[in-house]
């Protein structure tokens, strides 16, 4: 019996909501749209503005430097530099001149025998160790002296006129 009431209520409840879906206004509002749609009413006249005649001015300046390009540098500004200090390319390359100083970091210092020692971590994570006269970095860089924090390097870089010129760098612990 009681899922007989249970049934009879849930038919009960579902016919008053279905109940009050139905409204009465619906009709006026289906009528009214049906009035709108038959006449729509005059349609509005748009006006444009008038375009003013434009008068095309030629640029005459196009043999001038443009403002959004930097200057090169002067030639005079660059040193000439010397081909006597051009690197020997037929030495054969240490395994941490394929990559730039910036992607190399001093790991530490050590000394054995008396002899200073660099370890420098190359990026794929390979610690090397170094001495003064190997070589590092892209820009032929040769190691002059080591500190228990750096490490001294004499690069030698082109100077764009022909010759070569050599560069101090330093490569710290705090890299």
């Amino acid at each position: 019996m009681s899922r007989r009431i249970r049934s009879s209520g849930l038919a009960f409840g579902v016919l008053l909501v279905l109940a009050g879906c139905a409204d009465p206004q619906l009709g006026a509002l289906d009528r009214e749209l049906a009035a709108i749609r038959s006449d729509p009413g005059p349609t509005p006249q748009i006006t444009l503005p008038e375009i003013p005649e434009l008068e095309s001015v030629p640029y005459d300046e196009s043999q001038q430097r443009s403002p959004f390009i930097a200057r090169l540098p002067e030639v005079a500004d660059t040193p000439r530099g010397s081909e006597d200090l051009a690197p020997d390319l037929s030495r054969s390359r240490e395994p941490l001149e394929a990559y730039g100083l910036e992607q190399l970091d001093l790991v530490g210092t050590l000394t054995q025998g008396g002899q200073p020692y660099a370890l420098v971590r190359a990026p794929e994570g390979q610690v090397h160790r170094l001495r003064v006269g190997n070589h590092m970095g892209s820009d032929f860089g040769r190691i002059v002296s080591i500190t228990s924090s750096s490490v001294q390097l004499v690069e030698v870089v082109p100077t764009g006129r022909g010759g070569w010129i050599e560069r101090n760098t330093r490569l710290t612990l705090d890299d």
